[in-house]
């Protein structure tokens, strides 16, 4: 399997006093078709890295590399057209969406990248440079052909993000990264806003999406109960660093670092009479050294 992403050595830190390290030595691989789970507690740094994966936070030290080609952060200037082949799913579908444009015309952003590339063009590619409302069958290049894929009407298009629900501008934000055509879809906690009946939903979308197109998917969650259905390969990350990782089904049978042993002994298990877990100690202190298989 051929790697498109390489993150080797990766560290962020944020300016203060004392100065926060983020990530501290984050290597991380991921092959195109590929399906990457990230998973930890919530501020471990796995949004960092991913940030970090699309130029948006500048790393102290180490390096990014998309196919060949260094990640370097984003300035003043358009990014690369190349790197437009690297899309994200942020956590917050209505902050990441614009409220005053229609819905077809954002995805018709997507659909530009791909073209500037020298993306598929065809029919209705007119229809998506316009204003963004058409609403006619094609093959990549007409916002309502993206919203089909991803369960919604075509009319959609002409609507505006505060119209629908949080599992509709969910997948509404999916079909605008997926309309650049990406080689490297992130997900960035894309299912933590959402009630627990669409979360499994959303996830499975957004690989089957993927992995159809041939992308590889870097999914981040702390929700193991919903990675491990879609991914290939886990990666668990503690305080900055990675301390296990593995195929996904080795590491849910049978965890090796005493974190992951904590994570998934925290998943609920349907016993029918609403037992709990009990949750790990606030004061634990897990080393550091990794296992990697």
């Amino acid at each position: 399997m051929s790697e498109l992403l390489e993150v080797a050595g990766l560290r962020v830190v944020y300016r203060g006093r004392p100065p926060v390290r983020a990530v501290d030595g984050v290597d991380l691989r991921v092959g195109a078709g590929q399906v990457v789970g990230l998973v930890g507690e919530s501020g471990c740094g796995k949004s960092t890295v991913a940030r970090t994966i699309c130029g948006l936070v500048k790393p102290a030290a180490g390096s990014v590399v998309f196919d060949g080609i260094p990640v370097t952060p984003l300035g003043l200037r358009r990014r690369p057209a190349a790197l437009t082949r690297i899309q994200m799913v942020f956590q917050d579908p209505y902050a990441s969406l614009h409220p005053r444009r229609r819905i077809g015309a954002q995805i018709g952003e997507g659909v530009r990248a791909a073209t500037a590339r020298g993306g598929e063009t065809g029919p209705g590619a007119e229809e998506a440079r316009g204003d963004g409302t058409g609403s006619g069958t094609g093959t990549g290049t007409e916002p309502a052909w993206w919203l089909r894929r991803v369960g919604l009407e075509p009319d959609a298009a002409r609507r505006y993000p505060h119209e629908f629900s949080g599992g509709q501008r969910q997948r509404i934000a999916i079909a605008r990264a997926l309309a650049a055509r990406p080689d490297l879809l992130i997900g960035d906690e894309p299912i933590s806003a959402l009630d627990a009946s669409t979360q499994a939903v959303v996830a499975a979308l957004m690989r089957d999406l993927a992995v159809d197109s041939g992308a590889g998917l870097l999914f981040i969650s702390h929700d193991l109960s919903v990675v491990r259905l879609i991914a290939d390969r886990l990666v668990v990350m503690y305080r900055g660093r990675i301390v296990e990782s593995g195929p996904a089904r080795a590491i849910w049978e049978d965890p090796q670092h005493p974190y992951t042993q904590s994570l998934l002994a925290a998943v609920p298990v349907p016993d029918g009479q609403g037992t709990m877990p009990a949750p790990p100690p606030d004061d634990a202190d897990y080393p550091l050294e990794p296992v990697l298989r």
